[in-house]
């Protein structure tokens, strides 16, 4: 099993001018260290409009710095909003390229559509189309990053002529393909379409054991794949905090991921937003039923000391995981309790599973390969199109 770090970049009020310039220092403080201790991914995802809960509107650009302050971690821009109308699938095949430029081949590419009114009503996104447009944006972009040149494409939510789209990725085909999973539905359609599942629902092993049974037999055998190389991959995002002291971080996790869940659901569910003026923290604080937005079993998280956590990622690794993603850095969790969690965790737990990890290498390796000949013999044969055209300049008549 290997182990990602995730960056949402929240920022609870109150706040002044140097609070979202310490916000990313702190962050990548924090990838270097991941790097350093031997993590294999730094995931960084795309929100807009979603005060406090999540700061993170230009992920490309935390990932660029990433990669030149890194070394071996994989850089995973999970996700980008794939719909056309809030990143054409040119910029988005651009970015994607030039970082895995950068980053000597470590990118990984993950396609969302973004989930609240606040975010997607900003981008005029209609909600029940936002899938849809989700996966044409998606398609498009992927195409770009393999077809030299790009022979164009007329569909419903974007239209782009042939080009040839530059540069193109130094991973080829392209760099490994997720894509953002929330139930077991949208886990069996990124299984469906050969894209690794990057879930963000806090789930406990023995939901995920069978959510893992599900992806894989579904990836193997009816996946038809989207890209033009399959990524067999089940990553989970948890809770993540370790120190001896359990009680502190007892008290510490509660409040802070409780704020994660209150936040999140302000926006999909329960809350009326008011841009520039709602203050979610403070409400969370006042709101006699805001404790009850925190994980509901331990069970979900890996929060401990090392032996808990030892235990629970174990579980996670029986249950067929492949990536634990840590959630450290959230609401006002205290940056040097994430940086200790992960030096802890270096030290004291990720060195067996490292051992097992290369262990079961070739094993693991065998059967990514076995899944990937079988779905990629599923996905039909292109019909070659030939392109050459001319584009006149502004001067020709």
């Amino acid at each position: 099993m290997k182990f990602g770090s995730s960056f949402l970049m929240q920022l609870p009020r109150p706040w002044n001018s140097e609070s979202e310039r310490k916000m990313l220092s702190n962050a990548l403080e924090q990838a270097e260290l991941v790097d350093r201790a031997g993590f294999d991914y730094v995931w960084s995802t795309e929100h807009h409009f979603l005060e406090e809960y999540s700061h993170s509107s230009t992920p490309e650009l935390f990932l660029a710095a990433c990669s030149q302050r890194t070394r071996n971690v994989r850089l995973g821009h999970g996700i980008v909003q794939t719909p056309p109308n809030v990143n054409h699938p040119a910029r988005i095949a651009e970015r994607i390229a030039a970082l895995d430029l950068l980053s000597n081949g470590r990118c990984e590419f993950g396609t969302g559509s973004g989930a609240t009114i606040t975010e997607l009503g900003g981008f005029n996104v209609a909600q029940p189309e936002k899938k849809a447009a989700q996966l044409e944006g998606f398609r498009v972009a992927v195409r770009m990053l393999v077809e030299d040149p790009f022979t164009g494409f007329d569909g419903k939510y974007v239209k782009v002529p042939p080009r040839n789209v530059v540069p193109k990725p130094l991973q080829k085909p392209h760099p490994p393909l997720w894509m953002a999973c929330s139930r077991r539905e949208s886990i069996l359609d990124a299984a469906r379409l050969g894209l690794g599942a990057l879930t963000f629902s806090f789930v406990s092993p023995d939901e995920a054991r069978q959510w893992v049974h599900d992806y894989y037999s579904t990836i193997e055998n009816e996946s038809i794949p989207l890209g033009y190389a399959v990524n067999p991959n089940f990553a989970v995002a948890a809770p993540f905090l370790c120190h001896p002291d359990e009680t502190y971080l007892r008290k510490i996790a509660d409040e802070n991921y409780g704020f994660f869940l209150y936040a999140l659901g302000h926006y999909s569910f329960f809350g009326e937003h008011r841009p520039g003026k709602t203050q979610i923290w403070n409400e969370y604080k006042t709101n006699p039923n805001g404790k009850a937005a925190a994980p509901e079993s331990s069970a979900q998280t890996c929060v401990g000391t090392p032996d808990v956590l030892r235990r629970r990622l174990r579980e996670f690794e029986d249950a067929g995981i492949d990536q634990v993603c840590s959630i450290g850095a959230v609401a006002n969790i205290p940056h040097e309790l994430y940086c200790s969690t992960i030096e802890l965790f270096a030290k004291e737990i990720l060195p067996e599973f490292k051992d097992r990890e290369s262990a079961n290498a070739r094993r693991n390796s065998e059967r990514r390969a076995r899944i990937s000949e079988k779905a990629m013999a599923r996905k039909p044969k292109e019909a070659s199109v030939e392109v050459d055209i001319a584009i006149p300049s502004a001067g020709h008549h």
